[in-house]
């Protein structure tokens, strides 16, 4: 079996089994050479979704722009089947491709502490499993199951170096997604009994405006419950501490890629079966995106802690994402600048917490305040930081300046001018607090009040630039993104 779409789940899986046999703090290795091979895998399926879902004879079906695979031949309603459109293999490639760099900073970054890794290197795995069956999954049921992997895997990887805030913010994260997948896991139940399937492809013609009561209080129950997951405003209060008290490859997975897959999956329901039902509250999720917009950016502008102020900066970019709902028609441009936001924020921000993350790692400081004269001592962390401010920002040439871009131009085309309004103050306060600490990195410090700073693996600084480096460059390849992206079933 050579198909790419069963070895993207099954490859994590073997080697997060084999990471926890070898014992705690082991696996690293392994970890790395599987996560290459996922991405060789995203290429390869990216490649065939491209070319219109050619597939090799026995191995997967073409329908469309999309490619589908039944589990062990025994394809929907009896088996299981999984499918990969555009918006499939650009979420594959953004997951293998942040993951990849970020496992080669952990292992510079967790060497010698053997308590924080004690069970990173599995977890890690199991997430990516989690990740990468959630994209490919194709009924609603085990998009259930693929989400609670993706969340109890990040639970433990948020409480894994055992302190007690760690824990607290562990249990609060905890409360937040099993909240979150009961309200999910009722609206599934609702809608299997009022049509008797969960398959996505079978209940898109079924549902219509004229849709049972139940199947309404479903989709009701079922955004809510996403939304919660993803941490959008005012559902937000469990990611600041989650993601600023985790440890930094942590964290940079945290806001890179897990609060991007509850949002995958509100877009493939908003856009597949309850399209139908879309309407009526479709600036519901814009308001509450244009509110996190503004109060995400304010909170980060007052942290005081590097990690909170980016973790705040999550909540606040999160907010383009939702964006996009009332825009999204028959142009498919809101379907794209949200795809592109999506990979933008995730290189950018899984950047943004490496780099703080050296920042750290080398003063044994949390605060904006101590990083002063960190610009002459640390000149590639701070450019890195910088590269995802810009791209953070907005700015031309980087992903984020194409993804608002194109926001901007799906909200003129529709005559939304106070959505332009909220995008270009979102980028303006998004220079305020990145300048905030770069302003701070070059101030000069008298001698008695400056601290020492530790030595610094160039392998965290240089993964932390590669990522940041990425965030802007995939602006002048974005249209092949865009593309990708249309090839959407």
């Amino acid at each position: 079996m050579t198909d790419p779409l069963a070895w993207l789940i099954l490859l994590p899986l073997f080697w997060a089994t084999g990471a926890f046999l070898l014992g705690p703090g082991r696996g690293a290795r392994l970890a790395i050479a599987g996560v290459a091979v996922q991405l060789w895998l995203a290429f390869a399926l990216a490649a065939k979704v491209g070319a219109g879902g050619t597939a090799p004879a026995g191995s997967a079906a073409s329908m469309g722009t999309a490619i589908k695979h039944a589990i062990g031949g025994w394809g929907a309603p009896l088996g299981i089947d999984l499918a990969a459109d555009g918006l499939t293999a650009v979420m594959l490639l953004l997951t293998q491709g942040v993951a990849l760099p970020l496992l080669l900073f952990a292992r510079g970054y967790f060497a010698g502490d053997s308590a924080a890794v004690r069970y990173f290197w599995p977890l890690t795995g199991f997430l990516l499993a989690g990740f990468n069956a959630l994209f490919l999954a194709a009924d609603l049921f085990n998009l259930y199951v693929t989400l609670e992997l993706v969340g109890l895997a990040a639970v433990g990887m948020v409480a894994m170096s055992g302190t007690a805030a760690q824990i607290a913010a562990a249990l609060r994260y905890l409360f937040a997604t099993l909240i979150g997948s009961g309200m999910y896991l009722l609206g599934v139940a609702l809608i299997y009994g009022a049509y008797g399937t969960v398959s996505i492809v079978t209940l898109t013609p079924l549902v219509n405006a004229d849709a049972p009561t139940a199947v309404k209080i479903a989709g009701g129950l079922m955004l809510l419950g996403l939304m919660l997951k993803t941490a959008l405003f005012p559902f937000h209060y469990w990611l600041p501490p989650a993601h600023g008290g985790a440890p930094a490859p942590v964290s940079a997975l945290l806001s890179a890629l897990v609060v991007k897959a509850s949002f995958y999956l509100i877009l493939r329901l908003w856009t597949g079966p309850f399209a139908p039902l879309a309407d009526a509250v479709a600036w519901l999720p814009a308001l509450l995106g244009s509110a996190a917009i503004l109060w995400g950016s304010w909170q980060a502008i007052r942290a005081v802690r590097l990690k909170m102020l980016v973790a705040w900066s999550t909540v606040a970019q999160l907010g383009y994402l939702f964006l996009i709902f009332p825009l999204l028609g028959a142009d498919g441009l809101a379907l794209q600048a949200g795809g592109m936001q999506v990979v933008a924020h995730g290189l950018a921000k899984a950047a943004m917490f490496a780099a703080v993350g050296v920042l750290i790692h080398v003063t044994g400081r949390d605060a904006v305040a101590d990083v002063a004269g960190a610009a002459s001592r640390m000149p590639v962390t701070l450019f890195a930081f910088g590269l995802a401010g810009v791209t953070l920002m907005g700015l031309p040439p980087s992903g984020g300046f194409l993804a608002k871009w194109l926001l901007i131009e799906a909200a003129l085309a529709q005559g939304q001018w106070w959505m332009v309004a909220v995008i270009l103050s979102g980028g303006l306060l998004a220079a305020v607090y990145v300048f905030r600490v770069l302003r701070q990195a070059f101030l000069l410090v008298p001698n008695e009040r400056r601290h020492r700073f530790a030595k610094s693996a160039p392998l965290l600084e240089w993964m932390a630039f590669a990522l940041a480096a990425a965030s802007v460059l995939v602006g002048l390849r974005g249209m092949e993104i865009v593309r990708l992206l249309g090839a959407v079933a």
